[in-house]
């Protein structure tokens, strides 16, 4: 694989930088700004391209929008990487690199919840369209007996986005704290619809999905991903809790209770109950979450180790959602919804990605076999970044920068 990559040189208040020449590719002048001496080409990529998607996310960091990122293009074993402006504004300032690791927030989704679904499916421990009260112990109340957990990777269940952060105690409302409670609060939950016919992308689905990992596995949530997916697919950096040998590569969200979040999740669910759920709580780096995209780009199978069958992948990247229900969605996976702007305008539905809150976003192409990662935390230091813009331009000038390929060629999907 060729890797492309450039370091961010600092000059305030945006890191400028260069590209590391690839032998026989380029070569490329290294001034005060990136300027081109002869190729339009960095290997597959379209260097014009590549400026602009340099220029779209200095741009945003200029506009206080977020504080820097790294950005991770691959396409057909080539790969253009680069970290741009900060990890950490306060309270001390540390400039991004392409190791940095971020808060992954509903990344933790797809990454670790929806493949170790898909692992017990395999091993016939879990179906698909059972009920999830063959799995679940008290849920079978308040409309939920007909929920599968299909319904929950798809957010088809019915249930509310998320579970409230205060319980009422005597009258009063207070704020309650504990794994066991929230998953207490989970099972109590009310559809808000029928099942099966509607689409609420919720945390609940994937809390209930995370406790029914543990339940049928007999293993800690932490320890089923960190073993089945994480240590297999070689991403040493990618995983709940943090170490301490982590902490100063890690990339800190926002302030809390006069403290800046730093390897804690974000998500306030996991912060209340010890940091490991389905819907959250991963910490991960561009190079790892790369790892994960090609190993599913590559049909289950990465470096000679088989996560899941192809068959599997498959199942959890074409559209699973309920016929009626117009969001395409597959187990785990955004196709095409309100939630999947990083596809851009020339990316063709019938790619798959997701989003996090805290800024990380992932986009794979099976069509053109391209991914796109944008690592950011865009709620550094005060909850008020929005990357929403930059992802949508990032997904279209990635499809604009493949030399090779022909997106005219491909149609949309629909089902």
């Amino acid at each position: 694989m060729k890797r492309f990559s450039g370091r961010r040189l600092p000059r305030s208040p945006v890191a400028l930088g260069s590209i590391q020449k690839s032998a026989s590719v380029l070569f490329l002048c290294l001034l005060p700004f990136l300027v081109s001496c002869g190729p339009q080409t960095l290997g597959t990529f379209r260097i014009s391209k590549l400026k602009k998607i340099d220029a779209a996310i200095e741009k945003t960091i200029r506009q206080g929008k977020t504080p820097g990122g790294v950005f991770w293009l691959e396409h057909q074993g080539e790969v253009y990487t680069k970290a741009y402006g900060y990890a950490a504004l306060e309270p001390q300032i540390a400039f991004a690199t392409v190791d940095t690791l971020y808060d992954s927030a509903s990344l933790t989704k797809v990454m670790a919840t929806a493949p170790a679904i898909m692992l017990l499916m395999e091993r016939g421990q879990i179906e698909l369209d059972a009920l999830v009260q063959d799995y679940l112990e008290d849920f079978a109340n308040s409309g939920k007996e007909t929920i599968t957990v299909r319904h929950l990777l798809t957010h088809t269940s019915g249930l509310r986005p998320g579970i409230d952060l205060t319980i009422e105690v005597d009258g009063a409302q207070e704020e309650w704290t504990g794994y066991e409670t929230a998953i207490g609060l989970a099972k109590a939950e009310k559809v808000q619809h029928e099942p099966g016919t509607q689409f609420i992308y919720s945390d609940i689905n994937y809390i209930l999905l995370g406790e029914m990992i543990e339940q049928v596995s007999g293993v800690p949530l932490e320890d089923f991903t960190r073993t089945e997916i994480f240590e297999p697919l070689g991403m040493s950096d990618t995983g709940y809790l943090p170490s301490q040998k982590l902490i100063e590569r890690i990339a800190p969200t926002k302030w809390v209770d006069g403290k800046m979040l730093r390897g804690i999740a974000n998500n306030p669910i996991c912060r209340k109950t010890g940091g490991v759920h389905g819907h959250a709580g991963i910490f991960t780096t561009a190079p790892d979450l790369a790892k994960f995209a090609r190993m599913i780009l590559n049909k289950g199978e990465l470096d000679g180790f088989r996560l899941l069958q192809p068959e599997t992948i498959e199942l959890m990247t074409s559209v699973q959602s309920p016929d009626g229900v117009e969001t395409l969605r597959g187990l785990g996976w955004d196709i095409d919804s309100t939630y999947s702007g990083q596809r851009g305008t020339v990316f063709p539905i019938g790619g798959f990605g997701h989003t996090g809150f805290a800024g990380p976003s992932v986009w794979i192409d099976p069509f053109s076999q391209t991914i796109v990662i944008f690592m950011t935390n865009r709620i550094h230091p005060d909850g008020t970044g929005d990357v929403r813009e930059l992802r949508r331009q990032l997904g279209t000038l990635s499809a604009e920068a493949l030399v090779d390929f022909d997106f005219e060629s491909v149609s949309n999907i629909t089902r």
